[in-house]
């Protein structure tokens, strides 16, 4: 999966969900009980919630409609597999033209397992293409309809990005612009990306048939830092584009966790081709404009100023998009696994339960390795490491929330004119989309995941259909170790 150490799979644990009665058969709209952005979280302590009058042409949590989900094709051996697999998805307009007139056309292309470090499986991130069945509201993926796959397991990738297997990084955009044509973009990174190979080039755009034939690039983005530009990929609306991003159509952006990216979801437009039309060359430098990019902790450790409303180290931003209804609503939507515990921290889960930090000592005194959620330090009794711990040690929270985060598309406009700085922008609103998530229900990798209000890596990257005002989220380890795919209607 992305981002995610794969080890030998561990003792299974059941998470039962516990839904009343039975599931609606039509669309949901999102409760208040599950948003924010007009008044008071309900049902979760959330501890961020930035409010805004409401505005005609910003997208609200209401217009936020769940649809159901469906599963993705069965795989077969590793790398062929999309079991520890969902670093990326687009969606393809084109795609599977002789396909049921259900309302749901076009295909999406997905990343299967994810590559492997030291020759483990250095073929992983293979792309692959398939339908779009019929989405049902369910609570198991045994009852959720399975896509077709239509071009099968491809390593398109060859040649391109070879040196990032270490936790891979992926984003991909299918883009049928008058300049290039039909291409799928692809953005590629690792999570540690300051030294040679791993610091090399991190774009580039393939031939939509997957064949490896008529790859470009690929090629960096300016001077930006690599931890800010490899993980998403959206297309930007060509008017917008052209009135403050000098049209550039493609937005790419990362978060990496420690905020090293910037603490907060970073955005920034690029387009890769040359005034005149042509293609760069490999290695080129293309000029992007930042659009949204707050202050990376290996520059300032302070979490109350340049930073994302209510930031945590322990936030995943794995995917976005920016939606223009038709009916008239934007809105840039950034979606991840938000950090909304009292305490995050450097170490382990802690055997003794969620709401006990267990820290990594060695790094005591060389960073706040210890933060209470409105970014003061942690108390002393807090600072002390625990015996019987597992083996994944990153950043924890005491709670994650899946989450999209809103943000006005005017207040990035003021970034890319240079009224604002890029650390400026704020979400407007914030949608949590837990209770449509099943949420581990086969109880997967529960130490390296977490579990309860302590499981990360809830949601992955997102894919839309701007003709049809549908948002595709993919969920990780939802079906056994493989993701699935809901559906959102935004109008």
């Amino acid at each position: 999966m992305k981002r995610l150490a794969l080890g030998a799979l561990l003792a299974l644990m059941v998470m039962p969900l516990s839904l009343a009665g039975p599931p609606p058969v039509t669309g949901a709209t999102l409760s208040p009980a599950s948003v924010s952005g007009n008044g008071p979280v309900l049902a979760k302590p959330a501890k961020y919630v930035v409010r805004r009058a409401q505005q005609s042409g910003l997208l609200q949590p209401g217009d936020v409609v769940y649809l159901g989900a469906f599963r993705l094709p069965e795989g077969g051996e590793r790398p062929r597999t999309f079991a520890y697999g969902g670093a990326a998805m687009a969606y393809n307009p084109h795609g599977d033209p002789n396909g049921p007139a259900d309302g749901f056309p076009g295909s999406l292309y997905v990343m299967g397992h994810d590559r492997m470090p030291y020759g483990e499986l250095p073929n992983g991130n293979q792309i692959t293409q398939v339908s779009i069945p019929a989405p049902v509201i369910a609570r198991h993926a045994g009852d959720l309809n399975r896509a077709g796959l239509g071009q099968g397991y491809r390593e398109a990738l060859r040649g391109l990005f070879d040196a990032f297997d270490e936790l891979p990084r992926a984003g991909m955009l299918f883009l049928d612009h008058a300049v290039s044509g039909p291409r799928l973009h692809i953005a590629m990174g690792q999570h540690f990306q300051d030294d040679a190979p791993f610091n090399g080039p991190t774009h580039a755009a393939l031939n939509p048939n997957l064949s490896g034939a008529g790859s470009q690039g690929p090629w960096y983005l300016g001077d930006h830092s690599l931890y800010s530009v490899n993980g998403y990929l959206m297309e930007i609306p060509a008017a917008w584009a052209d009135a403050y991003a000098g049209g550039r159509v493609i937005g790419a952006g990362r978060y990496r966790d420690g905020g090293w990216s910037g603490q907060g979801p970073a955005l920034f437009a690029y387009r890769p081709w040359l005034d005149d039309g042509s293609t760069p060359p490999a290695g080129a430098r293309l000029d992007a404009v930042p659009l949204l990019l707050y202050e990376n902790s290996r520059n300032s450790e302070d979490v109350l100023n340049a930073s994302l409303r209510g930031y945590q180290h322990a936030d995943e931003w794995e995917g976005g998009a920016w939606v223009t209804s038709t009916t008239g609503k934007n809105a840039v939507l950034f979606a991840g696994t938000k950090g909304t515990g009292d305490k995050y921290w450097y170490g382990w889960a802690h055997p003794g339960g969620a709401h006990l930090p267990c820290i990594e000592t060695e790094f005591l005194g060389q960073f706040p390795i210890c933060r209470l959620a409105d970014g003061s330090p942690c108390p002393p009794q807090d600072l002390r490491g625990c015996s019987d711990h597992n083996d994944f040690r990153g950043w924890w929270s005491t709670r994650w929330d899946a989450q999209f985060l809103l943000y006005d598309p005017a207040d990035l406009a003021r970034v890319a004119t240079g009224e604002w700085q890029p650390w400026q922008p704020q979400p407007y609103a914030v949608v949590d989309i837990d209770q449509y998530l099943l949420l581990n229900p086969d109880g997967v990798e529960p130490e390296m995941l977490g579990t309860g209000d302590q499981r990360k890596y809830r949601i992955g990257d997102v894919a839309y259909d701007r003709a049809r005002d549908l948002l595709y989220v993919l969920e990780l380890f939802a079906d056994e170790a493989s993701p699935v795919i809901h559906v959102f209607r935004v109008r």
